[in-house]
């Protein structure tokens, strides 16, 4: 086991499965030793957190669900790079959230998965981000993150 699996164990997560795609693309591209991690929404596999934040999502919620995003990345960033020890350092991370007209605390939300990146991965979780507030998410999910990371060149 990882030194990064131990850390998220030990705050009480393990990693999902990656989920597939929905549609025509796949879940990450690598070119050289990066890989761009396509968007991952707040699903925990049992239903999500789905919804408009602000409106029918509380501001807890959310962040709860930029953190199921955080995992979801976590688990694609593994099967990219084989081992979370093989991530040289997240990027960037691109955050959309769905929130309502008079919603303005979207880069709280996006800390849910900010802050999972730093405690798991260390100071190679330490990235640059944007954090936008969206009209609609694809499947009424509230929060989609995607990810840009540096890798361990084993290939």
């Amino acid at each position: 086991m990882s030194v990064s699996e131990d850390r998220l164990r030990a705050l009480g997560f393990t990693l999902p499965t990656p989920t597939a795609p929905v549609a025509n693309y796949v879940p990450f591209t690598r070119t050289g030793n990066h890989v761009h991690i396509s968007g991952q929404l707040s699903n925990d596999g049992k239903g999500g957190i789905k919804g408009t934040v602000g409106v029918d999502v509380s501001l807890e919620d959310a962040v709860e669900g930029a953190r199921w995003c955080g995992l979801n990345l976590l688990a694609q960033m593994k099967a990219a790079a084989g081992d979370l020890d093989n991530i040289v350092r997240v990027i960037k991370l691109n955050a959309f959230v769905q929130a309502g007209p008079d919603f303005y605390n979207i880069p709280q939300v996006v800390n849910g998965c900010s802050d999972l990146m730093v405690d798991v991965l260390g100071e190679a979780g330490k990235h640059a981000r944007s954090a936008v507030g969206m009209y609609k998410i694809p499947l009424g999910f509230a929060v989609e993150i995607d990810a840009l990371i540096e890798v361990l060149d084993r290939r």
